[in-house]
């Protein structure tokens, strides 16, 4: 069996992918979503203390204990950390599924790949100590769910944790001779406020994926367009199993 692992993006817990997880088990895929490190509610792992690789560590720990095809899916931020479990682990995976995610590529920073904040822009800031990352509630509802409900939104809203700044700022560990040989793929979100979609391409040139998908969503598909999503990740993912079946018997 298949089995997803769902990585969530900045500020966001597992439970982002509440409505996602049914529907990709309803199709017969195994589907968890993890919480890292920091940005678990009640956590006694303070924020200034986490860094990028015990994400990535946090996570390989959980591939390790799965049996068969794993593909991991990252939204947003959430592409750092899947890339960094790449480096450490690629025999394990059948590819990666950036959801309108960050990509970022051997020696660079997730701050690097996004850019420069438009200054007098009101998204994600850096608190007054710099150690975490937050933004206002109008600021969330404009760039992260600006398709959703209102009742989503709120919800949504009410959820979200502080960022732990360092990961962002600290470069990959990617490597193209392992993070590289895993096959990716790219859910686009053509309705993103916060990633909008030159952006998402511009990510995408800089390390070509194939498939890509684009949904009529904002940037929270997994709210605003769960159905959607969770079709386009089970079409992937049966097709990088295909992939990685179809080589392992050219091989043998």
């Amino acid at each position: 069996m298949i089995t997803l692992i769902l990585v969530a993006g900045a500020m966001h817990s597992a439970r982002s992918w509440r409505r996602v997880i049914p529907l990709l088990e309803a199709r017969g895929v195994g589907a968890f979503a993890i919480d890292l490190p920091g940005l678990v509610p009640g956590s006694s792992t303070r924020p200034e203390e986490v860094t990028l690789a015990m994400w990535g560590d946090h996570v390989a720990g959980h591939i390790r204990g799965v049996d068969g095809p794993v593909i991991l899916v990252g939204h947003s931020r959430g592409g750092l950390v899947v890339g960094e479990v790449a480096e450490r682990l690629p025999e394990r995976l059948a590819g990666l599924i950036h959801v309108c995610a960050l990509i970022v590529p051997p020696g660079r920073t997730a701050l690097e790949v996004m850019g420069p904040q438009v200054p007098g822009e009101d998204g994600p800031t850096p608190a007054a100590d710099g150690k975490t990352i937050g933004i206002s509630a109008e600021a969330a509802k404009r760039l992260f769910y600006n398709r959703c409900s209102e009742e989503d939104a709120a919800d949504a809203v009410a959820h979200l944790l502080p960022e732990p700044a360092a990961p962002n700022a600290t470069p990959t560990t990617a490597t193209a001779a392992r993070w590289g040989r895993v096959p990716r793929a790219y859910v686009e979100t053509a309705d993103d406020n916060n990633l909008d979609l030159a952006k998402q391409r511009s990510i995408k040139a800089a390390a070509p994926c194939d498939p890509v998908v684009t949904l009529d969503a904002d940037h929270s598909p997994f709210l605003s367009a769960a159905p959607e999503l969770a079709e386009a990740l089970f079409q992937i993912a049966a097709g990088f199993v295909r992939e990685a079946e179809e080589l392992n018997s050219s091989e043998s």
